[in-house]
């Protein structure tokens, strides 16, 4: 083979090797920064409700979204931003609340519960910390459901408060959505 002929063979196989490599340093690199929640990666490519369906911690969330007829809305272009209870927060409700919720009939009472776990827009904990140290200890949130939910900080983490005094402590946050962000919560917000 010519020397020129060779130089461009393995001039080729050297740029396809990069490249294939840069591919899968890409995959690689993407799914470092994603999150694991519910023991799945959550991809910033991905909707608020396609990531959640592979949190196996969101199990009851998703059921739930289902069941109002939610899931265009969280699917759809917001920017929202989810509080999303995890399958343990949903049994610290009442006995039978949330079997009652997923009835048919009750259909309006769970769009009420899931929309109050929903902001509009994309709000960091950054924002949610400025809020509280601009409110002087306390800033309010408007969920899409129309009450407030009231934040503030505990041994530095955000904790927010419903309109019953229920609490929820973040425990994942600013899990980027392709249309949002979820802060992962450990208690269903009741309005």
């Amino acid at each position: 083979m010519p020397p020129a002929v060779f130089a461009r063979v393995v001039g080729a196989v050297a740029l396809s090797l990069l490249l294939a490599g840069g591919s899968a340093a890409r995959a690689q690199i993407e799914t470092q920064v994603s999150p694991m929640v519910g023991g799945a990666p959550m991809y910033s490519t991905k909707t608020i409700v396609a990531n959640a369906k592979e949190s196996k911690d969101h199990t009851t969330l998703v059921a739930a979204v289902k069941a109002a007829g939610l899931v265009d809305t969280l699917d759809g272009p917001g920017p929202f931003t989810v509080f999303a209870p995890t399958n343990e927060a949903f049994p610290k409700l009442p006995p039978g609340a949330v079997d009652g919720l997923l009835r048919p009939e009750n259909k309006a009472a769970l769009v009420k519960l899931l929309t109050y776990h929903v902001v509009a827009g994309k709000v960091t904990a950054a924002r949610i910390r400025s809020a509280i140290k601009a409110g002087k200890g306390t800033a309010t949130l408007t969920t899409i459901e129309g009450q407030p939910l009231s934040a503030s900080l505990y041994d530095d983490h955000i904790v927010l408060t419903d309109a019953k005094g229920g609490t929820a402590t973040i425990t994942i946050a600013n899990v980027t959505q392709a249309n949002g962000l979820i802060h992962v919560v450990d208690a269903v917000l009741t309005p």
